[in-house]
């Protein structure tokens, strides 16, 4: 009988009882920690760990796009957003340029830092409407 790794378990099982707004945010720091280590790929001139994460990075950003929800008018903002880091994600891949990860990953951090101030302000105004029933 095998014994289950924790780390894993529990990593399952947050993704398994998320919201769609924490799996939401849980891409976002996917797609960061991709870029990372594509970064330090590019440094240590390691070209397969490079685009096996890139093109991680790249699934990611395809994902969010998909699954934006186009009622919105920011929805088309940040469309338009999902494509173009999409495309320097492609670009950064082709010319080993470090450089262009450096912007795709302040995008992907305002987005993720964004998306969380989203989640913080929807659980205050739940705590503070479940408060005032009391």
């Amino acid at each position: 009988m095998a014994i289950q790794n924790p780390y894993a378990a529990y990593q399952k099982n947050s993704i398994e009882t998320a919201t769609p707004a924490e799996l939401t945010l849980m891409l976002y720091e996917g797609c960061l920690k991709f870029i990372r280590i594509a970064k330090h790929a590019i440094q240590k001139e390691d070209a397969e760990t490079r685009n096996l994460n890139l093109k991680k990075a790249q699934n990611i950003i395809q994902e969010l796009n998909v699954t934006l929800n186009r009622s919105y008018d920011v929805s088309k903002s940040m469309a338009s957003m999902y494509d173009y880091i999409y495309r320097r994600l492609i670009e950064a891949n082709l010319q080993n340029d470090e450089e262009i990860l450096n912007e795709v990953e302040e995008y992907v951090t305002d987005f993720r830092d964004a998306w969380k101030e989203v989640i913080q302000t929807d659980r205050k105004g739940r705590h503070h409407s479940i408060g005032g029933s009391l």
